[in-house]
């Protein structure tokens, strides 16, 4: 063998290193996947656990507690019959009422284990349809696991194969609602969402992959280093929530997941045709791969970062559920990133070109700069735009702020209860037959702490309030519950707890309730609701301006430009607003969402803001790149030509990976999966295909101002 052919070799080393760094990326990977299964474990969805410490609805959480032994998680099961429940149906009910301490629990134990309050008994609602059985969780407890599955999803389990065998067999109508089975009902459709929706996601993006590459092998390592990336992610997120540093939810846990997969694939596919372009420049593997990972670093290290710091940002918001997604998903970027630029090269490197077969690429000396000569379809396109610039732009923009005008149109003030699930679920139906035949806030309450001696004063004012059915203090077998001086209001309201109409009764409740004593809080379901939403327009407030002055400065440092970076934010901004314009469209007409989370523009921003900027950093660092040899002109189309291709399959891969959010049965994954995928689209095909490179090639140099290029470059 001659000393040409061997210097086409990866040398040794090279490949020791490979392999080492391969084998270290394998074991982590063993280990994170089992840390990232163990998640679902420590995952905490209930409304309130989010709220700021110091709202009104947490500090009266805590007066209230002081009235019982721990702290309680309600349930209520609600049976009815059509006919009217009989003698004998009150009799069984209330027979099932006392023997529900003693039921079995799935895995060992009896309910008395996780109950609060062992007393139970069946209240007849006034028509005589319905009856209710309250039924008192402990929280600490029912928030536990028993042998590895959630606590409360076993409660859930065990009362219903109770009641089925009990009560339904006799032709009862049984449905266990209120925040206990509300929890069970999340636990159950978070449940598999570290295996079902990551296997939807994988599957995706498999086919999708396939289709671009037409090679069976490459996915494979493609989304072989994804599930890396990811791995390393859960084992850190998972330590943090171990030890209480971060709180992890079922929404933040699958954000993680499609985030960092859909991330990993993007990063993966610019390193892997920046490789597959230099193969054909080289007849060593190893030269192409030093060249690929030198012309990539730049631009996927600045596109990681400048979603990691975008992500950050969320720790500037005061509810804790969007302030832990900040963290949780800047370290999914980390393990995205660091899978794609190390364990990614590495096992091309061992696999060497054959990764490609069938369409193995062979060194022919095709130079790049000669690609505007070609027939492709992202070379017309490029040829267009260098013809038609302003006209590209213009037309672009117009459409984007017909679709943007359509945003005021997004209804974004919450979703009750009622309107959470997209499929039927116990806990919406019982609540329908609760507020059918009781009072419609008679499961969730509103609390008031008040001195024993204001207590007449404070219930006179609260009933007065239009929308309050009754108010009463708290009792135990007829006694009062006095605590320090003070006794415990709760009222009922005639709206159920999580609508807008019960929100603004509490909102005068609380009016009421100070005008007798301005140190008065009030709590309750109704009000963490009230309360959760003027988190989130805060928020909305401070989050928005920090994410994109964090992501313009990473530009201006990346391009050392000002120009550049003003309109590529301004440009996406444009685009996000389009989303808005066109996901309000959508909800409204076609998927006929009754309203979204206050929280869902929040996060669409946030991921299209620092997702969406990737795409036009890929595009502007090879624009960049290429200004020096061609001028800024021509270089805007070399770039859209070059990488036309893969970051339009990056683009619909990571729309593809948020779509499978969809598997998860709740309106606020489905709502962001639309926006994310919707929005990244929008980015990809319109705004870093049309918008910026016409822009680009209208201003020409310009764009780089005040740096060097915008001096040194031609047009």
């Amino acid at each position: 063998m001659n000393t040409a052919q061997r210097s086409h070799r990866t040398p040794t080393w090279m490949r020791i290193a490979a392999l080492l760094v391969v084998l270290a990326w394998l074991g982590l990977g063993s280990v994170g996947g089992q840390s990232l299964g163990k998640l679902s474990g420590l995952q905490e969805n209930g409304a309130g656990a989010f709220l700021p410490a110091d709202t009104e609805s947490s500090l009266a959480a805590i007066e209230s507690r002081a009235f019982a032994s721990g702290e309680g998680l309600p349930a209520f099961l609600i049976v009815a019959r059509d006919g009217g429940l009989t003698p004998a149906d009150l009799g069984a009910l209330q027979a099932f009422a006392q023997s529900i301490p003693s039921l079995p629990l799935e895995g060992g134990g009896t309910m008395a284990d996780l109950l609060a309050s062992p007393t139970t008994v069946a209240i007849p609602s006034e028509d005589g349809i319905a009856a209710m059985i309250p039924i008192t969780l402990d929280a600490e407890k029912a928030g536990g696991q028993i042998n590895g599955e959630s606590a409360i999803t076993v409660f859930s389990n065990s009362l219903d194969d109770a009641v089925e065998s009990t009560l339904r067999s006799t032709g009862l109508t049984a449905n266990v609602t209120g925040p206990g089975g509300y929890a069970a009902d999340f636990g159950r459709a978070f449940a598999g969402i570290d295996g079902i929706l990551l296997l939807v996601a994988l599957v995706v993006v498999f086919v999708i992959l396939v289709l671009v590459y037409r090679s069976p092998l490459l996915p494979l390592v493609v989304l072989t280093s994804a599930i890396m990336g990811l791995s390393a992610a859960g084992l850190v997120v998972y330590e943090l929530a171990k030890r209480g540093t971060l709180e992890v939810s079922g929404q933040s846990q699958g954000i993680l997941a499609i985030l960092v997969v859909g991330a990993a694939t993007d990063y993966a596919l610019l390193v892997v045709a920046r490789y597959r372009e230099e193969l054909h420049h080289t007849d060593s593997t190893w030269q192409a791969m030093k060249l690929a990972w030198r012309g990539t670093v730049e631009p996927i290290a600045a596109s990681g970062i400048t979603v990691i710091l975008g992500l950050l940002c969320l720790l500037l918001a005061s509810v804790t559920s969007t302030r832990s997604l900040g963290p949780i998903s800047a370290i999914g970027i980390v393990g995205a990133l660091f899978g794609a630029l190390t364990f990614l090269p590495a096992l091309l490197l061992l696999i060497g070109r054959r990764v490609f077969w069938p369409r193995i690429p062979r060194h022919d000396d095709r130079a790049p700069a000669d690609i505007l000569e070609g027939n492709g379809v992202w070379v017309r396109l490029a040829r267009f735009i260098g013809q038609r610039p302003r006209a590209t732009w213009v037309a672009t923009t117009a459409i984007l702020l017909v679709l943007a005008a359509f945003a005021p149109t997004l209804k974004a003030s919450g979703l009750a209860n009622d309107e959470v699930f997209r499929i039927t679920v116990q806990a919406v139906e019982g609540e329908k037959m609760l507020d059918a035949h009781f009072p419609s806030g008679s499961g969730s309450p509103f609390t008031i702490a008040v001195p024993e001696a204001s207590a007449s004063a404070v219930i006179d004012a609260v009933t007065k309030v239009d929308g309050v059915a009754e108010a009463s203090v708290a009792q135990t077998q007829g006694v009062p519950n006095v605590v320090d001086g003070r006794v415990l209001v709760e009222g009922t309201l005639n709206d159920p707890a999580t609508s807008i109409a019960a929100q603004d009764t509490v909102a005068l409740v609380r009016d009421a309730a100070r005008a007798v004593d301005p140190g008065l809080k009030v709590g309750g379901l109704s009000a963490e609701t009230l309360d959760t939403a003027k988190a989130n327009a805060r928020d909305i407030r401070v989050v928005f301006p920090a994410i994109i002055g964090v992501v313009l400065i990473v530009l201006i440092l990346l391009l050392r430009a000002l120009v550049a970076p003003i309109v590529m934010m301004l440009a996406n901004i444009l685009s996000f607003a389009a989303t808005l314009g066109v996901s309000a469209l959508v909800f409204n007409h076609v998927f006929k969402f009754p309203n979204s989370d206050p929280s869902t523009p929040l996060y669409a921003f946030v991921f299209l803001i620092a997702l969406g900027v990737d795409y036009s950093i890929f595009l502007m660092t090879r624009v960049r790149e290429e200004t020096p040899k061609h001028g800024t002109r021509k270089a805007a189309l070399i770039g859209l030509a070059v990488t036309g291709g893969v970051i339009t399959s990056a683009g619909v891969v990571l729309a593809a990976t948020f779509s499978a959010l969809f598997v998860i049965p709740l309106v606020f994954m489905a709502q962001i999966g639309f926006f994310v995928a919707f929005g990244v689209l929008l980015d990809t095909l319109v705004v870093r295909s049309l918008l910026l490179p016409g822009l680009t090639h209208e201003l020409g140099r310009k764009m780089w101002w005040p740096g060097k290029l915008a001096r040194e470059a031609k047009d």
